[in-house]
């Protein structure tokens, strides 16, 4: 790891403020992949849309880092502008209605194929009808691996709500999802 990258974020903030702007790019790579994996989990699985409302929440952390008054929470205050702007995203967007002419008769194979998609896409629409809250706790605690302290700590809620968020998410789920069985 270079020196840089071995820095904190607190450190790196202060650095890019006084000056030294080519620092960022070191604190959008610690973050690109962990934020990245959050977006398109919130986008439901769309990685386009996600690497786009990533970068829009990058170029606009930039440019309000100086309004981040804890730099050693930059972290916590990078993911609010990020999940705020996949909120953003989900509000401004159209479904895009997609037709697929099958011409064959699929094999066996493409058959696997279809209902596995199938029931990918009644996993992502379920995890699309939680709430927000709901879908982005889930998100942290399933997808990403969080502790529930490290999700307090992100999202600034507290531990008990936090497990009362996922614990809804995963009943609301399996309630979608029953007759997937």
């Amino acid at each position: 790891m270079s020196e840089m990258g071995s820095q904190s974020d607190a450190v790196l903030v202060r650095r890019i403020l006084a000056g030294e702007v080519e620092l960022y790019q070191v604190l959008v790579e610690r973050y690109r992949l962990e934020f990245g994996r959050y977006a398109t989990a919130m986008l439901g699985g769309d990685v386009d849309d996600a690497a786009d409302a990533q970068q829009e929440a990058f170029i606009r952390a930039y440019r309000s880092l100086a309004s981040c008054r804890e730099p050693e929470k930059f972290k916590a205050w990078l993911f609010r502008i990020v999940s705020n702007q996949c909120h953003n995203t989900r509000r401004g967007r159209r479904k895009h209605v997609r037709l697929d002419r099958v011409q064959d008769p699929p094999d066996e194979s493409t058959q696997r194929q279809l209902e596995a998609n199938e029931i990918g896409q009644a996993i992502q629409t379920a995890l699309d009808d939680l709430t927000t809250e709901q879908r982005e706790a889930f998100v942290l605690k399933h997808v990403e691996g969080y502790s529930y302290a490290e999700m307090a700590a992100l999202l600034e809620v507290g531990e008990d709500a936090l497990k009362m968020r996922v614990h809804r998410a995963r009943d609301e789920l399996q309630r979608r999802l029953e007759g997937l069985r």
